[in-house]
């Protein structure tokens, strides 16, 4: 009974830690607007965005919307992210903060552009 218990507290130990590890918000970004899966503007005030952004350094961080982690090969993405020049041309307006618990979703109208993945 107790090697059981022990097995059931090591099963639930490792799938807690191996469904943290599996999420990502994976982002590559794009030299040509034709190559992205989203076209995003970064607005200057965090009032005008609809996703509250932070990039954070190791891929495990990014487990939830808004946490960014950026990849440096296409092939490691979940998105592919064209920054545009001007706010009329994206289809998801975003602003920078500084901690990540200010990451989020502003305007959860726009969830369905950028839904956070599970692998």
């Amino acid at each position: 009974m107790k090697a059981c218990l022990i097995n059931s507290l090591l099963t639930l130990c490792l799938s807690i830690l191996f469904s943290y590890n599996s999420f990502a918000q994976k982002i590559y970004k794009v030299k040509y607007e034709s190559q992205a899966d989203i076209k995003v503007y970064i607005v200057d005030y965090e009032s005008q965005a609809d996703l509250k952004v932070y990039f954070v350094k190791y891929e495990s961080q990014a487990t939830k919307d808004g946490l960014w982690y950026a990849v440096d090969y296409e092939s490691r993405t979940d998105y592919k992210v064209f920054f545009t020049e001007y706010e009329s041309q994206a289809d998801l307006k975003i602003y920078l903060v500084d901690y990540e618990s200010q990451a989020g979703w502003r305007n959860k109208q726009k969830q369905h552009l950028l839904k956070f993945k599970s692998k």
